[in-house]
C-alpha cells in the first residue's frame, strides 16, 4: 500500500528510542525524510545513521530538550531553515510510578512540561505553515491512561489526558484545509523503559521478570484482550496509517489491546 509519504519530512520527538524510535523507522521505511530528536546529540546521530542504513532514506538528527522552550524555540528555527515538517509525531514522554500524595508540586509542573507543553510549543511552531501550505500532519502520542488513569500514576495520566483534548482542539482549527490533527493511546507497551521498571521491581521483590510479566495483566490488566504487552511496531504502524489518511482527524485511536472497555 502506498501511504503517499515518500519525500515528505517527519519529525519524531523522543525518537532514540522505545516508540519514538519505531515510529521514525517506519516512516523511513515509506521514503519519508525523518528527523530524529533526543535531548543527546551524539545518540541522535547514532539512531540516524543506523536508520538510514537500514532503509536507505534520509534521515536527520537534531538535539534539543523540549522542556526548555528556548531549546525549543532553536529547534524550530532550524526545521524552518531547513524546510519546515509536514509531519510533526510528538512522542516525547516522561513516566514514573508514584504515590498521589508523594508528587509535590513542581513534579507536576515537571510533567506538565514535559509531556503537554513540548507538544503545545512545537504545534503553535509548526501548524500555521502546515495550514497555509494546506498540508501537515500532527499526531500527539498520548496512552490509555489519559481515558483510563492509574492511580499509580496520577500525574503521567493528567497529562495524557491532556494531549488528547489537546489534539481534539488543535483539529478544530483544520476545518477544510489538508491538515489532521490526532492522538494515537498505547497500552502497556514493551520498551527500555518499562524493561528497566520490571528489572528494578525484580530485584525489589526478589521474583524474576518473567514471573512478573508473565502475571502483570492478570493482576494489573485484566480488562485487556489482547494479554501482552504492546509491540513498539504495532503502535508505529498505526501512527502512520493514521498519517495517511485525510478522513481520520480529531480522533484518539486506542492502540491498547482492548483495555478500555467502552464503546
Amino acid at each position: 500500500m502506498d501511504l503517499e509519504l515518500q519525500g515528505k519530512r517527519v519529525l519524531v520527538t523522543g525518537s532514540t528510542g522505545g516508540i519514538g524510535k519505531a515510529i521514525a523507522s517506519h516512516y523511513a521505511k515509506e521514503g519519508a525524510v525523518v528527523i530524529i530528536n533526543g535531548r543527546d546529540q551524539s545518540r541522535c546521530d547514532a539512531v540516524a545513521a543506523e536508520l538510514a542504513a537500514e532503509t536507505g532514506s534520509e534521515v536527520l538528527a537534531m538535539a534539543a530538550d523540549l522542556a526548555d522552550a528556548a531549546q525549543c524555540d532553536a529547534l524550530l528555527a532550524r526545521l524552518e531553515e531547513q524546510g519546515g515538517v509536514d509531519v510533526l509525531v510528538n512522542n516525547t514522554g516522561i513516566f514514573e510510578v508514584k504515590a498521589f500524595e508523594a508528587i509535590e508540586d513542581h513534579e507536576w509542573m515537571h510533567y506538565f512540561n514535559v509531556n503537554v507543553m513540548s507538544a503545545v510549543r512545537l504545534a503553535r511552531g509548526l501548524l500555521p505553515g502546515m495550514l497555509e501550505r494546506d498540508f501537515g500532519r500532527i499526531v500527539n502520542i498520548s496512552s490509555e491512561c489519559g481515558i483510563k488513569p492509574l492511580g499509580q500514576m496520577v500525574h503521567y495520566s493528567v497529562t495524557k489526558t491532556a494531549l488528547i483534548s489537546l489534539s481534539r482542539a488543535l483539529a478544530e482549527l483544520t476545518k477544510g484545509k489538508n491538515v489532521t490533527v490526532n492522538s494515537v493511546l498505547p497500552g502497556p507497551t514493551w520498551t527500555d523503559g518499562v524493561e528497566n521498571y520490571f528489572d528494578t521491581l525484580s530485584a525489589k521483590e526478589g521474583k524474576p521478570v518473567a514471573e512478573l510479566t508473565e502475571n502483570y495483566f492478570a493482576d494489573h490488566e485484566p480488562t485487556s484482550l489482547l494479554q501482552r504487552f504492546v509491540d513498539v511496531n504495532e503502535v508505529a504502524s498505526a501512527t502512520v496509517f493514521l498519517t495517511s489518511n485525510r478522513a481520520m482527524n480529531g480522533q484518539a485511536l486506542r492502540v491498547e489491546g482492548g483495555i478500555i472497555r467502552a464503546l
